[in-house]
């Protein structure tokens, strides 16, 4: 399952803030990812500006790595932001699904699902 919102704000705003509104749920931005750029340059050009955050919460990611290495393919946390209908999209990853894919005890997705919490808080933080 994919995790969107989207806001009224413009594409530009919500990229230039991400990185600071990341750091103020407690996750830093790793990689940034243009693809319009990335394609451009390949000679594959795409239209739409769809621009892929990697960002990372340390403490969560030592607690699931040490726990449960299989979830490493789900890390960093990705926040992809791209315009559709006139209205700039986040997207995520749904945590509660990928949880519910791997075997882990109630504690570890109690504290796991607290995370994603953050992330959508994140993620609305261009809620008007």
């Amino acid at each position: 399952m994919i995790y969107s919102v989207q806001t009224s704000q413009d594409i530009q705003t919500v990229k230039s803030e991400l990185e600071a509104k990341s750091k103020d749920v407690g996750f830093g931005v790793l990689k940034i990812y243009e693809f319009k750029e990335i394609l451009k340059g390949k000679g594959f050009p795409i239209e739409k500006d769809i621009t892929v955050y990697e960002i990372c919460n340390p403490p969560a990611a030592q607690q699931a790595l040490s726990q449960l290495p299989i979830i490493s393919v789900y890390l960093p946390c990705r926040i992809s932001v791209f315009e559709e209908n006139g209205k700039t999209t986040l997207s995520t990853i749904g945590f509660e699904d990928m949880l519910g894919s791997v075997d882990v005890d109630e504690d570890f997705q109690a504290h796991m699902s607290l995370i994603y919490e953050d992330l959508k808080r994140l993620m609305h933080s261009w809620d008007s």
